[in-house]
This record gives C-alpha cells, sequence and structure tokens, in this order.
C-alpha cells in the first residue's frame, strides 16, 4: 500500500460518503495539510488523515492542530489505514478508523460529528479560498467569477438556449447550500 493510493481511497469513500466537495493535500493558514477533506450539507467537513506506517502514525500526535484540537479541521476525523495497523484504542478521542479492505476503506469505528471549534472553521475557510485562488490563478486572465458563469455564456453561444441536459443556474439544486 503506498499513501497515494490510500489517499485516493480516501477520496473516495468521501464520495460514497455524500460528500459533493473533495479536496486532497491542500494546506492552510494553521499548517494542517488534511490528506482528504470532504464537505456535505451545511458545511459539515470531514477530514480524513492517512498513514501507512506506525511511525507516521505515532509522529502525527506532535503535530500543533493535534495537540490543540481546537485549530484543527473536520467536524468529523478520520484516520484511514492498512488493516490492523493501529488499535481503536489508540485513536484520538473523538476519531474515527477507516481501514483498507479488498479494494475500498471500510469504517471500523465512526468519528463523533462535532468535533469542529470555531477556530477550525476559519481555518478550513482558508482552506477553501486559497483553493478557490489556485483555481482562479489557473484560469488566468478570466476572472473565477466570470469562469463559473461558463452557463450563461453557452447560453449566448447557442442562441439563448441552454444544450439540451443543463439546466440554468438559478433552477439547479445545490443540495451543499440547504
Amino acid at each position: 500500500m503506498t499513501h497515494p493510493r490510500l489517499v485516493a481511497l480516501a477520496e473516495a469513500w468521501l464520495r460514497r460518503y455524500r460528500c459533493g466537495i473533495v479536496l486532497s493535500e491542500q494546506g492552510c493558514s494553521s499548517g494542517e495539510m488534511p490528506d482528504a477533506i470532504g464537505w456535505k450539507g451545511k458545511s459539515h467537513s470531514i477530514v480524513i488523515e492517512c498513514k501507512i506506517s506506525r511511525a507516521d502514525f505515532l509522529a502525527d500526535a506532535a503535530k500543533p492542530w493535534r495537540r490543540d484540537p481546537s485549530i484543527a479541521l473536520g467536524c468529523e476525523r478520520y484516520y484511514a489505514t492498512p488493516r490492523g495497523l493501529i488499535n481503536v484504542t489508540e485513536l484520538p478521542a473523538g476519531w474515527g478508523l477507516l481501514e483498507v479492505q479488498g479494494r475500498e476503506l471500510k469504517q471500523v469505528k465512526r468519528s463523533s460529528r462535532k468535533l469542529r471549534q470555531p477556530e477550525g472553521l476559519m481555518n478550513e475557510m482558508n482552506l477553501l479560498l486559497a483553493s478557490l485562488r489556485r483555481v482562479e490563478v489557473r484560469i488566468e486572465p478570466q476572472r473565477i467569477g466570470d469562469f463559473l458563469k461558463w452557463k450563461n455564456r453557452m447560453a449566448g453561444y447557442n442562441g439563448g438556449n441552454l444544450p439540451e441536459g443543463i439546466v440554468a443556474a438559478e433552477q439547479e439544486e445545490n443540495s451543499h447550500l440547504l
């Protein structure tokens, strides 16, 4: 098992867990860089830290956001590991455990759902804004706001009509804003 493969499994698990937004290995101002993080519902976040060795798992406890969980990301927090790498009794308070079983991650222990504190939420906002800024840099010279209006441009190219199968932005259901 490699770390990149475990991160890919974590991303897939977050999508199956109904996260509409999933990012991996993106940093925030606190220095925390979760291996995978996803959001669903009303900004409910799930962090997954991937560990392929005991040494990496044990070293994780020394990080500032582990010593002070109030600055950490994630309403829910999980470690993802190969099967048998850690015991549930070794988990920090409230954390869940995902293990590789076959070709996917399976939940061994569920995380508490209310771990994130206000400072952690601000750090998540910083992570999201930094990620949006990276996207904006990649689509220059266009601004991100203009880029996101692509449906309007498509309708313009199509004589005022959206292509078949495309729903107007104002009619689009967005379960992430509910």
